[in-house]
């Protein structure tokens, strides 16, 4: 397997990350990261939902257009995504030009395949807007678990839903309820493609559990056909004729985005796209990561796009985190109870989000966020354990060996447990398991942390200088394999320790070793303590903004 292409969920462009969210994205750049050291031809892609219903809503909201909406945070996503090191190759937006061209070339196959119909329906009409209701303007009660929910699906139990079947239904937008008017739209026909997709989800390997039982269960309940065309006036043109007022419905649309991103990336740095789509092609393995409640649309919906089109390489595995709350209650935009990105990144260092995101996050069970937890884990494991141990190894070359790494010998037993770590936590980030390799790696971290400890280099320097060597020099390879080994997750660290020890730019997966005499040089420290009375400050803050 030369190729790798891994596809991070779209966010909808109406309003700032929180880090319920992010803690979904992250994963795709370990991921990323960890190919690319491997020597893989990795293909990162992503970007910003531009069409999806929230946006139009806010921008109804605010009395303004969706793409003044849109522009506005999709400039927040990639300052934000810029300043976490989220090495995406590509980060689009589905208003661009190539994924118009993409999603309507898509569609005219689907209907040259003859899995797309016309039919005639009853949709959701306001008479009080005077307009036919996008899914998502629909709100009401979710008839299978009784939970408040929208026109397309239940946040709650999973389940797709159709307008017409929610209960006490209301207009998202004035509140009254609509009633139901006659239009015209185009079906896919997915009932069609329910042996296929039961055999892929039968074979498939490398997806999560909730990715395996939620598409289990659609599978077993039975495929429903669905809408592609919405009487909007924001979206993807659709390309038939008599269609002119209406567009593309993003649910089928906003997946084409990792093809049509993949295609604009191409076009744009003049590599191509056709290996890490075209069956035949070349070997790859594609990984789709985003949130539990987008599984349905990775697993089912575009897998039978992909299917419907034909030739085209389908999702090998799903990397589909649960949720994550905040201080043991949901995350809640309405209610403004959430901390968002922009306002952590001005008050804590990228590394410490990206490392709580990933040792303490929704990876297989719901997890919570709270300040107590995220601040004693930066000072206890960030700073206290490898932060402390970089710095008192190399500031006791700076003050000891005159900044120069020494002639000193390394036991081969931490060069072949060096290795194994290479082995097993490489293993585990692919199995997409990233909680279980960073735990891993800083168990390591706390085993070397006593091998200094018990050498004590501070004793051995004034007895037996070439026994301080041996155990400098070995605390300095096994810092510079660390440089690789958590590249994939604390990248801006990673980065200073190869700006100290001078070594390559470009991390590789493999032990390196560091020259004798080779110098140590703009030392400084990886992180600094965190005041803990900032607990209560930002509980206080939390609690202020969503009263």
């Amino acid at each position: 397997m030369d190729y790798v292409f891994i596809g991070g969920a779209w966010p909808y462009a109406n309003g700032d990350l929180h880090l319920g969210r992010l803690s979904s994205l992250l994963p795709g750049d370990v991921l990323a990261r960890y190919y690319r050291a491997k020597g893989k031809q990795v293909l990162f892609v992503s970007g910003s939902d531009c069409h999806g219903t929230p946006i139009a809503v806010q921008a109804a909201k605010e009395g303004v257009t969706p793409k003044i909406i849109a522009d506005r945070y999709h400039e927040r996503f990639v300052d934000c995504f810029a300043q976490l090191g989220i090495s995406y190759d590509w980060y689009t937006r589905t208003d661009q030009t190539m994924h118009h061209h993409v999603v309507q070339e898509i569609f005219t196959a689907l209907l040259h395949k003859g899995v797309l119909y016309r039919k005639t329906v009853q949709q959701a009409y306001c008479e009080t807007d005077e307009r036919f209701l996008p899914d998502r303007y629909v709100e009401g009660t979710c008839p299978v678990c009784g939970s408040a929910a929208r026109g397309d699906q239940c946040d709650v139990c999973g389940t797709l839903l159709d307008p017409s079947d929610l209960l006490d239904r209301t207009c998202k937008l004035c509140g009254n309820p609509p009633v139901e008017r006659q239009t015209e739209h185009y079906y896919f026909e997915l009932s069609k493609f329910l042996l296929e997709l039961s055999s892929y989800a039968e074979h498939a390997t490398g997806w999560r559990d909730n990715a395996v039982q939620m598409t289990q269960r659609y599978l077993t309940e039975g495929l429903q056909d669905r809408a592609v065309t919405r009487d909007l006036d924001w979206g993807v043109d659709v390309p038939v004729s008599g269609f002119e007022a209406k567009k593309i419905y993003v649910w089928i649309e906003a997946v084409c985005g990792y093809l049509s991103a993949s295609k604009q990336w191409a076009d744009e740095t003049g590599n191509r796209w056709e290996p890490y789509w075209l069956e035949g092609e070349a070997e790859v393995l594609s990984y789709y990561v985003h949130g539990k409640d987008n599984i349905p649309f990775h697993t089912v919906i575009w897998p039978a796009i992909l299917q419907g089109v034909g030739g085209l390489h389908l999702p090998d595995r799903i990397v589909s985190s649960e949720y994550m709350t905040l201080e043991g209650k949901k995350f809640s935009t309405s209610r403004n109870w959430a901390v968002w990105v922009p306002d952590m990144l001005e008050r804590y260092p990228a590394d410490a989000i990206r490392y709580f995101l990933i040792a303490n996050g929704p990876e297989r069970r719901d997890t919570d966020f709270s300040w107590r937890e995220f601040i004693h884990s930066h000072n206890g494991e960030l700073l206290g354990a490898f932060g402390n141990f970089v710095n008192r190894t190399l500031v006791f070359l700076q003050k000891s060996y005159d900044s120069l790494v020494p002639d000193g010998s390394l036991d081969p037993e931490w060069k072949d447990s060096i290795d194994t770590l290479y082995q097993q936590s490489g293993t585990l980030i692919e199995e997409g398991r990233l909680k279980e390799s960073l735990e891993l790696i800083f168990a390591y971290i706390r085993r070397a942390n006593k091998y200094f400890d018990e050498r004590k280099p501070w004793l051995q320097v004034k007895v037996d200088r070439s026994a301080c060597g041996d155990t400098l020099y070995t605390c300095t390879q096994i810092i510079a394999n660390l440089a690789n080994l958590l590249q994939p997750f604390i990248p801006f660290a990673c980065d200073q320790i190869r700006t100290f020890l001078s070594l390559a730019a470009s991390p590789v997966w493999h032990w390196i070793e560091v020259p004798v005499n080779q110098s140590v040089q703009h030392l400084a420290l990886l992180f600094e303590r965190i005041d803990v009375q900032r607990i209560e400050e930002e509980a206080r803050i939390l609690n202020q903004q969503s009263t």
